[in-house]
């Protein structure tokens, strides 16, 4: 009567019948035999004989040393007879049960099978958490270049030149260290047990043995890098440092998680498991799938929860960076068919995090227009607004390969809303310029939109100007400091340089035209010592007026401020110089005449180089949304 608990021996793919020395009958024809005497009960008695006796030595059950010791540990060259020994048997069996289902013979090798499985199930249970610390997936995966055998799908031979599993791990040289040296024994061993029982039609007991022990490790590991399930609406209670925190630990452990230990528990399943790459691609998902969508759905959560702030759009955007920086390595590890739900759920993480880098664009453009300060920059300088706009623009610069792709299809505002000359110069239907470069330029175009409206609160049209040049000439600068130079090129900073000049000459203009028109072009045409003193009264006066109004004015850049100063002075003191020395002689003779000159051509100088220092900034204030403390410095 056949054997009721026989196993299913087409659990995995068959081996090829060259992988042993054991002969198959069927593939042998020997001249002048019958068909079915291909396998003499002398053989068959041979193999029984020999296998049993190896099976039964380390039998747990009636052996005490066989109990407490390990067959792997204990005798690596009797270890590999045992699996040579165990595929022999496997294969009589396939023969005996096409010859007679209900022989003795073959529930004497079932039996025997039996022991040997439980031998092998305790070995592979042994090796495995006996070497934790040596198959950790951080050691694994530093050298994946040596154990790793993801991209082959061919069997693992051990005769007549073939391919076996401890071919497969080369030793490097005397070199090499006892734990790797341990960690690749473990991996040979395991493979050796596992192709073993698979094929023997025990791959169920080994999976579950295998899934146990390594999910645990990965589990363990996801626990130690601080990464715990959280839902959005957890999140959404979080305070925003709180949050914070969440995700740079988050950035740091996504990083360790790709490259060590999904990617080393990857490399070890793949050389495990070699044989079957159905049973990998199940037995990895298993293992890694509860901490893989733990780690990979945070950043969608956090994207869902989080306020749409501008000054959280950074640690947003870093999030986005080190998925897609790590793309290739998601779609490498989690290649099996069965971790497609992972690659999804990292790609659904990476266009949440998409919207809501936009989203908050949206915002920061929405807070500049929605500024409404009125109060005016003491001595017409460099606005609240301006700083805090530059400097989160030059932040976000430093992800402008990242922003190319999240704004590339971000609709634009239309072309007609912005200045005709600006696309003049740098775009065109011929050589459009990139998504990111408009966006950047259009956040600009805004924000001096709103500092042109600041402009008209000062009522000397002069500060206007002043205060036009110092913010525009801040903004080039910040652009010229930054990647933002790349984004929009130098056409644009050529132009904007060319309106900071344009901006100062008006100042110039208005500020000192007065003091400048009250000297004569030609310093020849006063003749009377009192034409010539009314001529230097006036213009005492106008300049003292000047003086006294532009003192408090200020010019932060330095090469800006030597530029106005070198104007005025090349204008102002060149004229007066000239009018004073024609009539230094009339001063000289003329006693009233030089008690009104009140300036000499080095005084007047002198007075222009002290201006543009200015007081302080107080009186500048801003109601934008976030200030530069808000912003997280790179």
């Amino acid at each position: 009567m056949p054997y009721k608990g026989m196993r299913n021996l087409l659990f995995s793919p068959k081996r090829s019948p060259s992988s042993s020395n054991f002969l198959s009958p069927s593939r042998t024809e020997l001249p002048n035999s019958t068909p079915r005497r291909l396998f003499s009960d002398a053989i068959m008695d041979r193999t029984l004989e020999v296998a049993g006796s190896i099976i039964m030595k380390w039998n747990p059950d009636t052996s005490t040393f066989a109990n407490v010791t390990s067959l792997f540990y204990e005798n690596r060259g009797e270890a590999n007879d045992f699996i040579k020994n165990v595929n022999d048997l496997q294969r009589a069996m396939h023969f005996l049960a096409s010859e007679n289902s209900g022989s003795e013979k073959l529930v004497r090798a079932q039996n025997l099978m039996q022991i040997a499985m439980k031998r092998l199930q305790k070995e592979f249970y042994q090796i495995l958490s006996m070497n934790r610390a040596y198959l950790d997936p951080e050691l694994v995966s530093a050298r994946s270049s040596v154990a790793s055998t993801r991209s082959s799908t061919s069997d693992y031979e051990d005769e007549d030149g073939d391919i076996g599993p401890e071919d497969d791990i080369k030793i490097a040289g005397d070199s090499i260290s006892e734990v790797e040296d341990v960690s690749n024994m473990a991996m040979v061993d395991l493979r050796s047990i596992a192709e073993c029982m698979i094929s023997s039609g025990y791959g169920k007991e080994c999976v579950k043995i295998y899934k146990i022990i390594r999910k645990s490790i990965v589990d363990e590991g996801i626990y130690r890098l601080g990464v715990e399930k959280l839902s959005s609406s957890h999140l959404r209670k979080m305070d925003w440092e709180v949050l914070e925190q969440r995700i740079k630990n988050w950035l740091n452990a996504v990083r360790i998680a790709i490259k060590t230990l999904f990617n080393g528990e990857r490399i070890l399943c793949d050389h495990v498991f070699a044989s079957s790459e159905l049973i990998r691609g199940s037995v990895y998902t298993e293992i890694i799938k509860e901490g893989a969508s733990i780690l990979f759905e945070f950043p969608e959560n956090v994207a869902r929860s989080s306020k749409k702030s501008p000054e959280r759009v950074f640690r947003t955007l870093d999030m986005y960076t080190t998925i897609a920086n790590h793309w290739p390595e998601i779609e490498s590890i989690f290649s099996f068919e069965s971790t497609s739900d992972i690659r999804s759920q990292a790609l659904t993480s990476l266009v949440k995090l998409s919207e809501s880098v936009r989203t908050s664009l949206i915002e920061f453009e929405s807070a500049i227009q929605k500024n409404s300060s009125k109060s005016l920059v003491a001595g017409a300088g460099i606005h609240a607004l301006t700083t805090d706009v530059m400097h989160y623009l030059s932040l976000l610069g430093d992800y402008s390969n990242i922003l190319a792709d999240i704004l590339a299809d971000l609709p634009l505002p239309v072309k007609s809303s912005l200045p005709e000359s600006y696309f003049d110069v740098s775009d065109s239907e011929d050589f459009p310029l990139p998504a990111i470069s408009l966006r950047f330029a259009w956040l600009i175009l805004v924000l001096l939109c709103k500092l042109d409206g600041k402009a008209k609160h000062y009522k000397d049209d002069s500060l206007s100007y002043l205060f036009l040049a110092n913010n525009l000439n801040y903004i080039v600068s910040k652009v010229r400091k930054s990647n933002m130079k790349y984004l929009l090129g130098d056409d644009w900073l050529t132009k904007h340089e060319t309106k900071v000049k344009q901006f100062a000459l008006n100042y110039e203009r208005i500020a000192w035209s007065r003091v400048v028109g009250s000297l004569p072009e030609d310093p020849t045409a006063v003749k009377s010592p009192e034409d010539v003193k009314e001529c230097f009264k006036r213009f005492n006066s106008l300049f003292d007026q000047a003086y006294k109004k532009q003192f408090v004015c200020i010019v932060p850049d330095c090469k800006l401020r030597d530029e106005i100063k070198v104007s005025l002075a090349r204008k102002l003191v060149g004229v007066y110089r000239e009018f004073y020395g024609v009539h230094r002689l009339v001063i000289g003779r003329e006693r009233d005449l030089a008690l009104e000159v009140k300036y000499t051509p080095e005084d007047v100088g002198n007075y222009l180089s002290d201006l543009f220092f200015g007081k302080t900034l107080s009186g500048s204030s801003s109601s934008f949304s976030m200030s530069t403390s808000q912003l997280r410095p790179r």
